[in-house]
């Protein structure tokens, strides 16, 4: 019995629109190219609730699934598919955290005259921090939207639509189209500002 067989069609737009969500948060997350475009600590708390939010809305469908497991149709397919997507969302959430922790540093300290240079590679640290966390932001987002894409696309037996658009703009072949991407590995990056551990103070 296939996949497609057992799921109903809801279940892959439940995955589609989850995905979609994923894709419409990355899209506001934006990338400052110098500090003048750093964003307010408004809109980076903003797109914490967004975020919370929305993991809040995956684990409820797991919770949902987990509850009303039955033999047919099988859940696993769609359970598996949620919580997949809650690794790179956790990792979207982490990124989003360090970044509101450097724009907060940088609101505290933001009506400090300059000329301090401790003070200027401080600002100068936390606008890098800020720009690499948020890059590593928007594409833990993509890779939820597009596993919940493929999952679903899986479940009504369409091709995936990562294969499917690649196929067509660069031609390639059903092999390269399957193989798996290489791990991101990202450095870690100098903070601006780190806190003191809590059992030391």
């Amino acid at each position: 019995m296939t996949e497609q067989a057992v799921h109903p069609s809801e279940e892959t737009f439940a995955l589609h629109a989850t995905a979609r969500a994923f894709e419409q948060l990355r899209d506001i997350v934006k990338v400052p190219s110098n500090q003048r475009e750093i964003p307010d600590l408004f809109v980076a708390t903003d797109q914490l609730q967004r975020l919370s939010a929305l993991i809040a809305d995956v684990s409820d469908e797991v919770l949902f699934h987990v509850a009303a497991d039955t033999a047919e149709p099988d859940p696993g397919p769609v359970i598996l598919a949620y919580t997949s997507a809650l690794v790179p969302a956790g990792r979207a959430m982490e990124g989003l955290t360090a970044s509101a922790e450097q724009l907060g540093f940088l609101r505290r300290f933001a009506h400090v005259l300059p000329g301090a240079p401790e003070l200027e590679e401080g600002r100068e640290a936390a606008f890098l921090v800020v720009q690499d966390r948020l890059e590593t932001v928007r594409a833990e987002l993509g890779d939820a939207a597009r596993g919940l894409h493929c999952a679903a696309d899986r479940l009504s037996g369409a091709p995936p639509r990562s294969v499917a658009a690649l196929s067509r703009s660069a031609g390639i072949t059903n092999a390269t189209a399957h193989t798996a991407p290489e791990p991101r590995s990202t450095a870690p990056a100098r903070l601006a500002y780190t806190p003191a551990p809590r059992h030391g103070r």
